[in-house]
């Protein structure tokens, strides 16, 4: 069991870390149990070897920081939240992706842990920009965002190839500015 001084950044009930190889077992069995939650959203990996490529590249590729979201107390793990497509120069963006697991999904955690992700992104990462894009139906993705004082800022046509087929997708947004005027509320203040 991973302890909480692994953790990047902690609030009241979760806190953030890094992916290991030693989560795939635990990762790879709540990705499969949560298959009705995600899908047509997402398809995080489900059997070990998949875990093991993902997690790979997101320990050594420059342009992806992943992040466990992790209740405090037990170390279980309740989502993944991840920085993909990192620009640096006079962009400093990134793409996130997320996913809550089902046994955490609908209590809150997840939206602590971007809040969490979005504070280490523009401190300790440097980034100005974070952007989400969701596929309109998505409402708890689309819930998620705005709790975090994420703003709409377009709408792309044909943006990516998920589930066989392009798929639309609102673009929402969060700048550093944004999170320093009290835009964005802080990892587990009420909502």
């Amino acid at each position: 069991m991973r302890t909480e001084a692994d953790y990047l950044a902690e609030g009241p009930r979760v806190g953030i870390r890094n992916f290991t190889l030693e989560d795939g077992e635990e990762f790879t069995a709540l990705a499969a149990a949560s298959r009705a939650l995600h899908g047509p959203w997402l398809f995080p990996p489900t059997d070990p070897e998949a875990y093991a490529a993902y997690a790979d590249r997101l320990r050594t590729d420059p342009a992806r920081h992943g992040f466990l979201v992790c209740e405090r107390g037990d170390g279980r793990i309740a989502g993944f939240i991840n920085i993909n497509n990192v620009v640096e120069g006079a962009f400093l963006s990134g793409a996130l992706g997320y996913g809550a697991f089902a046994p955490a999904a609908g209590r809150g955690l997840m939206s602590e842990g971007l809040g969490l992700v979005v504070r280490h992104a523009f401190t300790t990462l440097g980034l100005h920009r974070l952007e989400a894009n969701i596929q309109p139906a998505n409402e708890a993705s689309l819930n998620l965002v705005r709790r975090a004082g994420f703003r709409l800022e377009g709408y792309s046509p044909d943006f990516l190839f998920l589930d066989g087929a392009w798929r639309d997708h609102e673009r929402w947004a969060i700048t550093k500015e944004m999170t320093e005027r009290g835009a964005v509320r802080r990892a587990g203040a009420p909502a």
